[in-house]
């Protein structure tokens, strides 16, 4: 795997052997998004919080990518101010500020929802970035 500018490579180690232990769709799913996501920006930087919770942050942090038995939860920190054309957010939708995304065994995540994917990363970026420059 790539790493990004920034990231401890033992995080991404970290990240990496929590996917192998999964060793299910829940661990290949992850695997999925987080290769979108690392490519969505190149100032995006792994870390770890919350008992080992996967974290992307740019300016702050972006999103989580948590793991349950029937879901990989993709929360976005201030999803309730992201444009979501495509309609990816599923979850924590009555929140004044996150949304997330619930990905279930049997969802694809093809060329369209990586491309949707990566627009709401690339929007959570300049997001970060807006808010910084204030």
């Amino acid at each position: 795997m790539d790493k990004t500018a920034g990231t401890d490579p033992g995080v991404s180690r970290q990240i990496d052997e929590k996917i192998a232990t999964l060793g299910d769709w829940r661990g290949e799913t992850l695997a999925r998004v987080r290769k979108v996501v690392l490519a969505a920006d190149p100032g995006i930087i792994e870390e770890l919080k919350w008992r080992g919770v996967p974290v992307w942050s740019h300016h702050g942090i972006l999103c989580t990518g948590e793991t349950y038995k029937t879901a990989v939860k993709m929360t976005f920190a201030k999803g309730a101010s992201l444009p979501d054309p495509a309609g990816l957010f599923n979850a924590s939708l009555e929140g004044n500020t996150r949304r997330a995304i619930d990905f279930h065994e049997g969802d694809k995540v093809d060329a369209k929802v990586e491309k949707a994917l990566t627009a709401l990363i690339r929007a959570a970026v300049a997001l970060n970035a807006e808010k910084k420059r204030r």
